[in-house]
């Protein structure tokens, strides 16, 4: 089988690297040639996060050669399509695409439909605000990392729509008992996009780490300031955020009840989890089906809950290997590309046959 992945961003991008590239071996072991054609790559991207990027004018020539790129669409079985192929642009291409008879899956591990039909800009709501429905309406299949995004795939009338969580590969992550740590080490890592969210348990940090021996450990930006607090931060590596995440004693994903933050998928605590690490998450969207409270981890909405929450695994060491040992067993059994791969290898099979 040959198949067209037509991602949004290059191997720097997390959800491009998390949703699709991490699977390229396994499929190509099992003989899926996979054609990878990002409409952003690697350079985009490094501007992107160090704010130095035009996007109108960046994007004009990646877009004209995803257009030339498409007009081959016919040498391939199957297009595999990460959230739609022209951001900001009317659906034509895939309604084109399908309209010629080529198969294309579209995946999705964001809520990207609020990006249009919630845009402050009348324009966009009236002439985008359909638009994700028409991709997944007219897609073979749709993939979505959890049942929020399914739930409007579902009500878009797409034809077929499937399960498929975002999930880490067991061979890159192992758990290391760090339970005697002289300091207690609270983790969070992710991108300049998303540091935001610790804003909302700001109030959390300045009251409880001030009387604690405890250390904030962010990876992936430096913006997020707290005075009085240890605070380290660390650059993001695909070669060391296993080894920096294993230094947590706990690690956590805040997230405020909006409607973007419904559609994400529970990467970081997937990652924390692997490496055997206790959560606290805010029980927004999948995170509450990720973390089973009191078991691997904790779902804290007020800051009473979530000092808590800290005061009880910055207490119990034990507690903390213990909750680390659930979570790992549970990102064993459901969240790692061990288990997804043969499932996306069989959906990709079924859509040609």
């Amino acid at each position: 089988m040959k198949v067209f992945l037509l991602s949004r961003y290059g191997p720097l991008g997390a959800s491009s690297r998390i949703r699709s590239y991490q699977y390229l071996p396994y499929l190509k072991a099992h003989g899926i040639d996979v054609t990878v054609s990002p409409l952003l790559g690697n350079d985009y991207l490094r501007k992107f996060y160090s704010g130095r990027v035009n996007h109108r004018n960046a994007r004009l020539a990646p877009y004209s050669q995803r257009l030339i790129k498409l007009l081959k669409s016919r040498r391939f079985d199957l297009l595999w399509i990460e959230k739609e192929l022209f951001p900001w642009l009317p659906s034509w291409c895939e309604m084109l695409i399908a309209r010629l008879g080529i198969p294309y899956i579209v995946d999705y591990d964001d809520a990207i439909f609020h990006s249009y039909d919630t845009h402050s800009n009348i324009f966009v709501r009236k002439f985008l605000g359909n638009k994700i429905d028409t991709v997944m309406r007219n897609a073979a299949l749709v993939t979505a990392g959890n049942e929020y995004l399914m739930a409007r795939a579902e009500k878009a009338g797409a034809r077929r729509v499937e399960y498929l969580p975002t999930v880490i590969d067991l061979k890159r992550y192992s758990v290391k008992d760090n339970t005697k740590n002289s300091v207690f080490t609270i983790g969070w890592i992710g991108s300049p996009m998303t540091v935001k969210y610790l804003e909302m348990i700001r109030p959390v940090f300045s009251e409880w780490d001030k009387k604690n021996n405890a250390c904030l450990v962010i990876i992936g930006d430096d913006s997020f300031k707290l005075d009085g607090i240890n605070v380290e931060y660390r650059s993001w590596s695909h070669e060391s955020e296993v080894s920096d995440i294993q230094t947590f004693d706990v690690g956590i994903m805040p997230l405020p009840n909006n409607l973007w933050e419904k559609g994400k998928c529970g990467y970081k605590l997937i990652q924390y989890m692997a490496c055997g690490k206790p959560v606290i998450a805010s029980p927004v969207g999948v995170n509450s089906k990720i973390v089973e409270h009191g078991v691997n981890g904790f779902l804290a909405s007020s800051k009473k809950e979530w000092i808590e929450s800290l005061e009880l695994l910055y207490a119990d060491p034990e507690r903390r290997y213990e909750m680390g040992k659930e979570g790992r067993r549970k990102v064993e059994n459901n969240y790692c590309v061990q288990i997804t791969a043969p499932r996306l290898l069989d959906l990709m099979s079924s859509c040609v046959s």
